[in-house]
């Protein structure tokens, strides 16, 4: 059974979804105001993965990935650049899909933006306004009653009277300190078009107002996990609980939340100026490198993000697709839809157990280890039987972390790609050459040929079968 670490309890818990068979996912998106760092990637392929398992298990999965299009960042950067606010927002808003894409991150179900859900947020803030938990400020503005909540502070477990007032927050018109906004009006200078007509007043979304809308709109008032940034446990998801269970929704049922990426030690963050940003390393990275040193660390715990890392998780790469290549070149390649086929039960019982144990991919990865050199042994004895077996297993494991090096879009940065077809020509004919040197006796020269490759640093390894040949790495 999948057991999920509820960060409202801080408890591992059996994962029992409302209605068997389906599972409700709202993961909270980017806010579109600049370009994608690897944080932002973290939580993408932290809850990827989730997904990943969760359909392996044989479960129907909807995941809503929301794109916040609106806020007090967008409008400020956007006029200081010059550029309309939806405009500048739509920019990143690409820029952030593309990231997604070149990291292997599956579609969500259904990817909302807020300013296309204003209507339903009035009408949250109806119900709010008519069950006592919200109410009217100056025109354009709408506040949450703290006060009004009994369970306001159980996500996060604090108390109001120990709760920080933000000086930013506060407001002549709010009747507690700890009240936020659910509508806010514009302020002066803000374009016309970023603010919306209600029944109290013009104006536009507060950010925690959106996210209750959509996640009731396409899961309903009850669904399974509400997953997110550690950063966003408050005020945001407290905030976003509260308007929900003041509205009479049940809202998340079990709440995950990732860790950090840092970098030197230091959490990463553009204060520090150490944002990096996935356009920028992927001019030096492979993205498949990238996925697997932000994605194979357990979600939960912070990932040290360094060019070491970036080299180990490339030495891991390196190891993981060698096998898989050479077990295509031997046996053939094993189709996609019997790669996806591969259901749970189908797996190696510790790999299982390791991702049922709250997405224990540290743990999962040492056991494709096991079977890549399992594989690569049966190779060595040219049981191709044993070899094909272990690349189903190797490749239907790598898949459930987003790595299988014959599926999109990592089929096309290696093995098959046109870079590597022209390499492949050009090496096999030295290695011709050296085979016809080896056959004359020529060791001289069959030497010569082989330390060629080496400098150029092509591996050469001879077997009964012939020389293979790698660019770099061990190819065991």
């Amino acid at each position: 059974m999948v057991k999920i670490f509820d960060s409202k309890t801080k408890s591992l818990r059996d994962f029992t979804p409302l209605n068997p068979g389906k599972v409700g996912i709202y993961l909270c998106g980017a806010t579109v105001q600049g370009s994608p760092h690897i944080g932002h990637m973290r939580s993408a392929l932290a809850f990827d993965v989730l997904v990943r398992w969760l359909k392996r298990s044989g479960y129907e999965v909807t995941m809503v990935r929301n794109v916040t299009d609106i806020d007090d960042k967008i409008l400020a950067k956007s006029a200081e650049a010059g550029a309309p606010w939806w405009a500048w927002a739509y920019r990143f808003e690409n820029e952030f899909a593309k990231a997604y894409r070149a990291l292997g991150v599956l579609d969500p179900t259904y990817e909302p933006r807020a300013t296309g859900h204003v209507p339903e947020m009035i009408d949250l803030m109806k119900v709010l306004i008519e069950r006592g938990h919200a109410y009217a400020g100056d025109s354009g503005n709408v506040y949450f009653d703290v006060s009004s909540l009994e369970d306001y502070g159980s996500l996060t477990n604090q108390s109001v009277a120990d709760l920080h007032v933000d000086d930013d927050e506060a407001a002549a018109d709010k009747r507690g300190p700890h009240d936020f906004a659910l509508w806010k009006a514009p302020k002066a200078g803000e374009p016309e078009s970023a603010s919306w007509d209600t029944p109290w007043g013009r104006g536009r979304p507060g950010w925690h107002l959106e996210c209750s809308a959509m996640a009731g709109k396409y899961l309903g008032d009850a669904f399974d996990i509400h997953a997110g940034g550690i950063d966003l446990r408050f005020p945001h998801h407290e905030n976003e609980q509260a308007q929900s269970h003041g509205a009479g929704q049940d809202f998340a049922q079990y709440w995950m939340h990732n860790a950090w990426v840092t970098i030197e030690g230091e959490k990463m963050s553009k204060s520090l100026g150490n944002s990096l940003t996935v356009e920028n390393i992927l001019t030096e990275h492979a993205a498949v490198i990238v996925r697997l040193a932000l994605g194979t660390v357990h979600y939960r715990s912070t990932v040290a993000y360094s060019e070491a890392t970036l080299t180990e998780a490339a030495a891991i790469w390196d190891r993981l697709a060698g096998f898989v290549h050479r077990s295509v070149q031997t046996v053939g390649e094993v189709p996609l839809q019997e790669i996806a086929a591969v259901g749970r039960d189908d797996l190696p019982a510790e790999f299982v157990e390791a991702l049922d144990d709250d997405l224990n991919v540290s743990a999962g990865l040492a056991v494709i280890h096991e079977h890549v050199t399992a594989g690569n042994n049966a190779l060595a004895n040219n049981d191709h039987v044993e070899a094909r077996i272990e690349q189903v297993l190797v490749r239907a494991m790598l898949d459930v972390l987003g790595l299988d090096p014959m599926a999109e879009p990592w089929r096309h940065t290696e093995a098959s790609s046109t870079m590597h077809d022209a390499l492949d020509s050009l090496v096999n004919r030295i290695l011709d050459e050296r085979a016809a040197a080896r056959a004359e006796k020529d060791w001289a020269r069959a030497d010569s040929l082989r330390d060629s490759l080496t400098q150029a640093g092509i591996v050469v390894e001879d077997s009964a079968e012939g020389a293979r040949w790698k660019v770099g790495g061990d190819l065991g």
